[in-house]
């Protein structure tokens, strides 16, 4: 029994870190830039369909929708006015994407983001029994959509225009250019359409619990952790590490205490950096692997 519950939850957090870190990896392998507001980005999200149901009383999918877009354009729009003038400046851009995160969560904390009742209703109610461990429908959901997403994701890089183009840049910005693609269009669409996958994973997975300013730092911790080991850009690589960080962190829940499995997180990115800074498939410069 409790094998199970740990197969199943485990791979349930997999499919949850690989949710919240698709955004991120997919800005960074197009744009090349680590977009350290992507936490914030993801908590405002959430928040903005709380307030467009529960004060506008406007209908779940439509809140749902509207702040995937409002949210991306809002990524679209940090690299036009910010990122672009500083772009190649590494410190400069982290400084200022996570500039960005402090100002957006605390101005959240400020109009009173605290307490139990900021929370997403769940898509579908109740629960299923899965070899003898209760699963809520909302966490196989998460999985779907996991699974969907990941699908959506490689047939719009390989079977669009704009994917292709996204493709292009990720294997030779410069080249790109010569064949008429413009790498600061293509960069400021990653960058929101990052977005836009960071708040349709709050929108997710935030049902789960509730909305809290601190979330946003675990969101980021939780991504980058991702992310760095699998290799940054790597989409196979984060869903790799999705599962090794996962299963990990279910574990050491299970066996230990649920407030330690962010020290996996950071312990997971550590650990890489001492062994192999590039991530586990971070070597690989393949297109397929980048994007």
């Amino acid at each position: 029994m409790i094998v199970y519950s740990m197969l199943i939850y485990g791979l349930i957090n997999s499919a949850i870190l690989a949710l919240m870190a698709l955004g991120f990896n997919l800005a960074f392998g197009i744009s090349g830039v680590a977009n350290f507001a992507y936490g914030a980005i993801y908590i405002v999200g959430g928040f903005i369909t709380w307030t467009l149901i529960s004060t506008l009383n406007i209908p779940y999918a439509i809140s749902a929708i509207s702040a995937i877009i409002i949210m991306g354009v809002f990524g679209a729009l940090i690299y036009k006015f910010i990122i672009k003038r500083i772009r190649g400046l590494v410190m400069s851009e982290v400084i200022a994407t996570f500039g960005i995160s402090i100002v957006l969560l605390e101005l959240l904390r400020y109009v009173g983001l605290i307490g139990f009742k900021y929370s997403l209703p769940v898509f579908i109610e109740g629960s299923v029994e899965i070899l003898g461990a209760f699963v809520d429908i909302q966490r196989l959901l998460i999985i779907g959509l996991m699974v969907l997403i990941i699908i959506a994701l490689y047939l719009f890089t390989h079977y669009t225009k704009t994917g292709l183009a996204f493709r292009g840049i990720a294997q030779e910005e410069h080249t790109s250019l010569s064949l008429g693609i413009n790498p600061d269009r293509i960069a400021s669409l990653s960058m929101g359409i990052g977005s836009a996958l960071g708040t349709f994973a709050a929108i997710v997975i935030l049902p789960l619990g509730t909305i809290t300013v601190d979330s946003g730092y675990d969101v980021l911790i939780s991504a980058l952790s991702v992310c760095i080991v699998g290799g940054l850009g790597s989409t196979f690589g984060v869903i790799i590490a999705s599962f090794i960080i996962g299963y990990a962190q279910t574990i050491t829940a299970m066996y230990l205490a649920p407030h330690w499995t962010m020290l996996v997180s950071l312990l997971a990115i550590l650990i890489i950096l001492a062994v192999k800074p590039s991530g586990l498939l971070g070597h690989q410069k393949e297109l397929e692997e980048r994007v």
